[in-house]
């Protein structure tokens, strides 16, 4: 019997011979992880044996780059994967060792019940704790701060953390909260946005999480971005990024010129209303953004100048207020579901 296929998207993948990242179609199964160039190819580019493997995450080997994790197998041969979001990398971290784990037993795979039980002491689930922290409504607040000639936005300060950690009583003092922060920050869900954080977070041979109102953090997979006393016409383009974030992951995208397929990395913020997509191997500024205000998205079947061996299968189409036309492509129906529904909610309610 084939094994049975767990989970499968697009991650970045660090190149085993060259010092490269690329974006591959992953599939993960019972005994292994595929990686394919395409998602339309029928061999893969390589494959990861399971059994006797260890996975580390999160993967701190590289200093500029976040959301990484690491598979090792029997054989000491390392694997790095790097996820578009945290909730994307948690979801395959906890497949991959749930998968690791039923090898070593000599057990079927199979999920185990997302039902909490009542929480031990010393058990702190820091996923389930960052999303709480995230709450639009009962989280922590992104704020806009001002400092040093410079404006941060969608972050928050590690006072704030801790004051927040202890009012939800994740915490019984300052200390212990401290600790929780820290855990947090060192498992990449907060990164240090300000000088002192940065500080803090690079000070002595472990990182330190400050609990200071003058140290600045934010959520890994916020909004944030950083802008100096400039000109007009900067502030306007950072007007771009001041939404909050709706929905993000990866897709594929036709090119306006060549119309080439390449997988891209998207992120959907409701006011204003913008979409900005970025090279998913890359943490450099967004090679463009479209503008969903009054725009359209539908499903589509096919695009008129694909060749379907390029393209096949849970297309959408955005068309802007000035009729532009975007053809994208998810990994799967139900994604492009969700995609649509988000797009289509921010284009009437943002500005």
């Amino acid at each position: 019997m084939e094994p049975q296929e767990i989970r499968e998207g697009f991650l970045v993948k660090k190149g085993t011979l060259l010092n490269s990242w690329r974006a591959v179609w992953v599939v993960l199964s019972e005994d292994g992880v595929d990686f394919y160039k395409k998602k339309t190819d029928r061999s893969p580019k390589g494959m990861i044996p399971l059994k006797g493997a260890t996975l580390s995450s999160p993967c701190q080997d590289f200093v500029k780059r976040t959301l990484v994790f690491k598979i090792t197998t029997e054989k000491k041969q390392d694997h790095f994967f790097q996820a578009s979001h945290v909730e994307e990398r948690e979801l395959w971290v906890k497949d991959i060792k749930r998968a690791i784990t039923c090898l070593e037993g000599g057990k079927k795979f199979a999920r185990k019940s997302t039902r909490r039980s009542i929480r031990l002491p010393e058990t702190v689930n820091l996923a389930a704790l960052y999303t709480e922290m995230k709450n639009q409504d009962d989280g922590v607040k992104e704020l806009k701060l001002e400092q040093q000639n410079r404006v941060f936005n969608h972050c928050f300060t590690g006072a704030t953390v801790v004051d927040w950690l202890i009012s939800k009583e994740k915490a019984r003092n300052r200390p212990e909260a401290l600790m929780l922060a820290t855990g947090l920050m060192n498992e990449g869900f907060l990164q240090p946005a300000g000088d002192l954080s940065k500080e803090g977070a690079e000070s002595g041979e472990q990182a330190a999480f400050l609990d200071d109102t003058k140290a600045l953090y934010y959520f890994a997979d916020s909004g944030f971005f950083c802008e100096g006393y400039s000109s007009d016409e900067d502030v306007l383009l950072k007007e771009e990024f001041r939404g909050n974030i709706i929905k993000q992951g990866c897709l594929v995208k036709q090119g306006h010129r060549r119309k080439n397929w390449k997988v891209r990395k998207f992120i959907l913020r409701d006011d204003p209303a913008y979409i900005h997509y970025y090279d998913p191997a890359k943490a450099d500024d967004p090679l463009g953004s479209i503008h969903l205000r009054g725009a359209v998205v539908t499903a589509v079947d096919y695009v008129p100048d694909a060749k379907k061996k390029d393209i096949d299968g849970n297309l959408f189409e955005i068309i802007t207020a000035d009729e532009t036309h975007y053809f994208l492509q998810a990994a799967t129906d139900q994604e492009r579901r969700e995609w649509i529904k988000a797009v289509q909610m921010v284009s009437k309610s943002g500005k």
